[in-house]
């Protein structure tokens, strides 16, 4: 009885170093990051709405490692070393990326990781806004801007409307809790792209301040995701 004893002592020692072998690995500690970009030019989102996948084969995790851009279109992740494979799923973002002919869907894009490294996506988005400009006056934000059109081929897509978002903080989109007023324009009210021009009164914000946050969301016909122009702070 007493060499049972020992014996299921010995056993649980052995377990128990396991267990917290296997709970002491070293946390990531590789830093991969960068943007979205289309000749260079930084592609704006709605925060923490378009994903970004990245899965390592043979690691023995098969499921996804995910992440979100910023509404800056930035990205960054803590990885281990190794061989990945990139994806931003079908679907998602305003924009195309390179895609196989025979599949319609997205190509993965091969990463290797040994070392901090920032990475930037290039993209092509349906459409741009180009030279945002913010005016306030007695609490009237005017907003003027001109729309590129990036994508003419048969993937083209019309414009469904843009909006002036308005924000107490520097998250601004319609799905935010801090908004305080949008104002919509059809893509088909739009008579031309080069000069557009939208206003937003701003109410009396509780609590009190004398600034807010502004930036234009445009939406692609059958795209749920909204491309923007940067954020800017206004003066109220």
């Amino acid at each position: 009885m007493k060499f049972k004893y020992q014996y299921l002592v010995l056993v649980a020692i052995m377990w128990l170093a396991t267990s917290c072998k296997k709970d002491t690995y070293d946390a990531p500690k590789i830093t991969l990051k960068g943007r979205l970009v289309y000749n260079g030019e930084s592609i704006n989102l709605e925060y923490n709405q378009v994903p970004l996948e990245l899965y390592q084969p043979g690691f023995g995790k098969t499921g996804a490692i995910t992440a979100t851009f910023a509404q800056d279109g930035t990205y960054s992740m803590l990885l281990f070393s190794g061989d990945y494979k990139l994806i931003i799923p079908n679907g998602q973002g305003p924009f195309r990326w390179s895609e196989n002919a025979t599949t319609n869907r997205r190509d993965t894009m091969n990463v290797s990781i040994n070392g901090d490294q920032t990475l930037d996506l290039n993209v092509t988005p349906y459409y741009l806004i180009s030279n945002p400009q913010m005016a306030v006056s007695n609490r009237v934000v005017t907003a003027t801007f001109g729309i590129n059109k990036v994508i003419t081929d048969a993937n083209a897509r019309n414009i469904e409307r843009v909006t002036l978002y308005v924000n107490k903080t520097q998250f601004v989109s319609g799905g935010s809790d801090y908004s305080i007023v949008a104002t919509d324009l059809a893509g088909s009210a739009i008579s031309n792209l080069n000069s557009v021009s939208m206003s937003a009164t701003v109410p009396a914000i509780a609590p009190t301040q004398n600034y807010a946050f502004a930036r234009i969301g445009l939406k692609v016909q059958g795209i749920e995701d909204m491309i923007f122009s940067p954020v800017q702070k206004i003066q109220l």
